[in-house]
């Protein structure tokens, strides 16, 4: 069994085993780390912005959004347990993508056990846009765990474009020529906006883990690949320790399986059939060239659709601008409240395909 200290963030032990290595990082403003990025000069994952604990003003709409959501969620989490118990006839190794696959490998390695009585490791590592996956992370998991490759699966919350659902299928393809090895690279989310995953559900709708940073994700940064990362390191993070008074990491947890059960208990029965993923492939396909020629934008990288990705520009990029299908729905109500926090325009657009967009400003703004 290998040395390194069994690391899992503020999850109980059990739920989840996180194959990051915790390190110290000087955080950089959001606004110098967005111009490095879209200068070239560093990679977004070598630059970690302060995370702040969310306003109370936010806690309020969060906690509104979760009621109004939670049951929605927990359909959906029964829904993909049902699909990964189908496509897996022994062991299960849930491999979530840290940190926004994280919480719902967490509720799904519980839902496998309890409700489907499927034995399921779990394991939450690093993936980077234009860096890869973690090697070391899948080397430890084949060989040091002795997992069993077919019963291996990744997992995250959902898709926007599909940028890391095709990082995957890469990695997977270079982690084949380079070891050998040759892993499913589908990747299970709860909505697959984008058609290029393997979900319940392409609808964007409000999954309550994705509007919450550290605190909802085990108290984890973002990871991290920079120079303090050695040839046999793992990809790193930040713990945020300081912030565990106010943790909801398992008080979420606890909560969605409460509701799981209770679904259950009144007769709900799980759907085992994946969304066909061609819609999400055509939505996303307009969208982006309609959002490019709409507002000039010709990196694909500044448009981020779907509540989740949104959600995420506005608490540590810079956004440019917010677009909201519908201003009094609820589950775009933390959207809002973060624009008015941080002074970002937004505006209504009933023909969006999706809840909502973000734009991120370009550098020459920035």
């Amino acid at each position: 069994m290998d040395s390194r200290t069994h690391f899992s963030g503020s999850y109980r032990p059990d739920d989840v085993r996180f194959l990051l290595e915790p390190i110290v990082v000087e955080p950089i403003s959001i606004v110098d780390k967005e111009r490095l990025i879209q200068s070239g000069q560093r990679h977004y994952s070598e630059l970690l912005s302060p995370e702040s604990l969310p306003s109370a003003r936010y806690m309020q709409v969060f906690q509104h959004a979760f009621a109004m959501a939670r049951i929605r969620m927990a359909e959906g989490l029964l829904d993909l347990a049902a699909i990964i118990a189908a496509r897996r006839p022994d062991e299960i190794t849930l491999v979530s993508l840290a940190r926004a696959g994280t919480p719902v490998g967490v509720i799904l390695k519980h839902i496998l056990e309890r409700a489907f009585a499927r034995p399921t490791a779990h394991y939450s590592i690093s993936i980077i846009r234009d860096r890869g996956i973690d090697r070391n992370a899948i080397r430890f998991i084949l060989n040091e765990a002795a997992r069993l490759t077919a019963g291996i699966l990744f997992v995250d919350g959902w898709t926007g474009k599909g940028v890391i659902a095709r990082e995957l299928r890469k990695a997977m393809d270079d982690f084949a020529r380079s070891d050998g090895v040759r892993l499913d690279s589908d990747l299970f989310t709860l909505a697959d906006l984008a058609g290029v995953g393997v979900a319940p559900s392409d609808d964007d709708y409000l999954i309550p883990s994705s509007i919450l940073n550290a605190t909802m994700s085990g108290l984890i940064s973002r990871s991290i690949l920079n120079e303090q990362t050695g040839p046999d390191d793992f990809h790193g993070c930040v713990f945020y320790r300081e912030f565990a008074p106010s943790d909801l990491s398992v008080w979420f947890v606890d909560s969605l399986l409460e509701d799981v059960q209770n679904r259950l208990s009144m007769g709900y029965m799980p759907n085992p059939t994946p969304v066909d993923p061609v819609r999400g492939q055509d939505r996303a396909r307009v969208m982006l060239a309609d959002i490019g020629d709409r507002f000039g934008i010709t990196d694909e990288n500044l448009i981020k659709p779907g509540i989740g990705e949104a959600t995420r520009v506005l608490l540590r990029r810079v956004p440019e601008r917010v677009l909201v299908c519908d201003p009094d729905a609820p589950e775009t109500g933390h959207l809002l409240q973060l624009a008015q926090e941080k002074q970002v325009y937004w505006e209504v657009d009933p023909a969006l395909p999706y809840q909502a967009i973000s734009i991120i400003k370009g550098l020459s703004d920035a």
